[in-house]
């Protein structure tokens, strides 16, 4: 896809690879983007973008979510993450609205989440690192099987993917202005979409040890 202001797919794609090496971290990113960037496609059809317009205005969502964490794994600490790679955003003259939007997402960065995509990625962000580990303790570790009881089930569960917080989960989808059980479908169906790309296609459940 074309440039736009000093962005494009491509070259977050490289930058994140740059700093990431974590194969669970690469997923994550991918599966924050298949989300954020459906939204960004619906947002794009509301506005009634088309052509140049609408690209440049999808591939920001893409290109904000594939790089929200992209120093998490050199810079892991609430000091540094994601102060340190809007540093790095900075220097290298990626858009405001996306260093914004990066920001925004950490809850203790204080930064306010003002733009959809701002308010997007922030709803995206846990739901889709849920709806991964929802998908792997399936039998066919597929997103395929996920629904959306189950999720909200799970989200009960305390032991169940500790690492994610739930209230991120709920207030992203009351910021965004949408059902948490509608938000949950609309990630899920994206996610479903793009289930080879993310490794969640799934596995047959009989694969099992096969007779030799």
């Amino acid at each position: 896809m074309p440039n736009h202001e000093g962005y494009s797919r491509e070259r977050a794609w490289t930058l994140l690879h740059e700093y990431t090496q974590s194969a669970s971290l690469l997923k994550h990113a991918l599966a924050v983007e298949t989300c954020v960037l459906a939204y960004g496609e619906r947002e794009a059809d509301a506005e009634n973008l088309t052509g140049d317009s609408r690209d440049e205005f999808v591939e920001k969502y893409s290109v904000t979510a594939l790089l929200h964490d992209f120093d998490y794994e050199k810079y892991p600490t609430p000091e540094e993450h994601p102060f340190v790679g809007n540093r790095i955003l900075t220097e290298q003259g990626w858009p405001e609205e996306i260093r914004t939007a990066i920001l925004g997402h950490a809850e203790y960065s204080g930064v306010p989440r003002e733009t959809h995509l701002a308010k997007t990625l922030f709803a995206c962000d846990e739901l889709a690192g849920f709806l991964t580990a929802c998908s792997l303790v399936k039998p066919t570790k597929s997103i395929h099987d996920v629904e959306i009881a189950g999720v909200r089930k799970k989200m009960k569960d305390k032991a169940f993917a500790k690492g994610v917080n739930r209230d991120d989960i709920t207030k992203g989808a009351e910021e965004l202005g949408v059902a948490l059980d509608d938000h949950i479908a609309f990630c899920i169906a994206a996610m479903q979409r793009n289930a080879g790309a993310l490794g969640l296609a799934g596995v047959a459940p009989t694969d099992t040890l096969q007779p030799s």
